[in-house]
């Protein structure tokens, strides 16, 4: 009876690698079912195995331990998919690569051996600055600076949280990465809401820039290849940037699953179970979209595409419950019609947060895509 309600709860989990979570807490588990697939396919095997010393509910229990074994591998079969393609498809859209001697953390999309390993980083060297003084009190940024002699290209991540939560200190890993790849990698605190309102955020992001820019010798940055990286929220902010055209020496933008529309995402909310996300958006504006109306078009990303936008990288889960899928594809739409570079790193399986651990299908996918998107716009 133990084994058939635990392979009950199996199966159950396991819906959420190919259904959108419908609640704030099952969003977690998502992470955990999508993104740990050796946890949960071991623990599934387990299972099964368990089925050869129990008689009753023998046959139930294996028919469902071995439903959820299929489905808690179905991210890793379709990561697999997307990886045997990846390559190709950001070369078709970005331009073949020029031979460089910076090092290559990820040079393959997927790989079992990563998914199992710990993670390891190359030699880098991290430092917490202040950037901007404000009256709300200092805005920092950590700097991850390589080891390697010479100018590099500096990546500038901005995190999510919502508008109102979060800090530079967000899923760090990536930076680690990066710098072990020879780029400079600067992730920045910016004004939060309630307490500051758009565009607050991306004149903290221009600010970032600008100081960089001042100490690029010290920090042996090249100011003519910055790119930002935004998550979530923070992808809002730094395609926003981006497509304003008032960001010297950017050659790319890259866009962790964010709210590229906030018209529409105000007039299509998320599931109030996992977000109230219309009441997150207010206090980000300081009202509603009746109220400010040329506000939100004004920091709408989608409102300010052009033939001249940057390079764009998308990467966004189709299950995702709390920023819809469908701001990435309204995104897509609109810079393939004005001809810019762009390419979505679309994961069927994924949710909010993929990148959560670079070992998992989602991360080592969009690790493997943002160092590749990095050096083909910066070379």
């Amino acid at each position: 009876m133990v084994r058939l309600v635990i392979a009950i709860i199996f199966l159950l989990s396991s819906l959420l690698c190919v259904i959108r979570p419908p609640e704030f807490h099952l969003w977690y588990i998502a992470i955990i079912v999508t993104e740990f697939p050796w946890l949960t396919i071991t623990l599934s095997t387990f299972l099964l195995l368990w089925g050869y010393k129990v008689k009753k509910y023998k046959r139930e229990g294996t028919i469902f331990a071995f439903a959820a074994l299929l489905l808690f591998l179905s991210p890793v079969v379709r990561a697999s998919v997307i990886a045997a393609r990846l390559p190709e498809e950001l070369e078709h859209a970005f331009g073949k690569k020029v031979k460089t001697k910076r090092p290559i953390q990820r040079p393959v999309p997927l790989s079992l051996m990563q998914s199992l390993n710990p993670m390891t980083f190359g030699r880098t060297y991290k430092k917490s600055l202040e950037y901007n003084k404000t009256i709300r009190g200092p805005q920092e940024l950590d700097v991850y600076l390589p080891c390697e002699k010479g100018k590099h290209p500096c990546l500038i991540v901005v995190h999510g949280g919502s508008w109102s939560g979060g800090d530079r200190e967000q899923l760090p890993e990536l930076n680690y990465v990066m710098a072990g790849s020879g780029y400079v990698s600067a992730s920045i605190d910016y004004r939060l809401a309630p307490d500051c309102h758009s565009p607050a955020p991306e004149e903290d992001v221009l600010a970032a820039m600008e100081y960089l820019r001042l100490h690029a010798e010290e920090w042996t940055i090249d100011t003519n290849n910055f790119v930002l990286l935004g998550r979530s929220a923070g992808a809002q902010i730094a395609l926003s940037v981006a497509y304003s055209g008032r960001a010297r020496g950017l050659k790319g933008v890259i866009n962790f699953y964010g709210p590229a529309d906030m018209i529409w995402g105000y007039q299509n909310p998320a599931n109030p179970l996992v977000m109230n996300s219309c009441e997150v958006i207010e206090k980000y504006f300081g009202g509603t979209y009746h109220q400010l109306p040329d506000l939100y078009k004004a920091c709408s990303p989608i409102e300010h595409i052009t033939s001249a936008c940057v390079p764009t990288l998308t990467i966004h889960g189709v299950i995702d419950p709390l920023v819809a899928y469908g701001h990435s594809t309204r995104l897509e739409e609109k810079l393939e019609q004005a001809g810019v570079k762009h390419y979505l790193l679309s994961m069927p399986w994924a949710t909010h947060g993929c990148d959560y651990t670079l070992n998992g299908p989602g991360g080592q996918l969009s690790t493997y895509a943002v160092e590749q998107f990095v050096q083909m716009v910066t070379q």
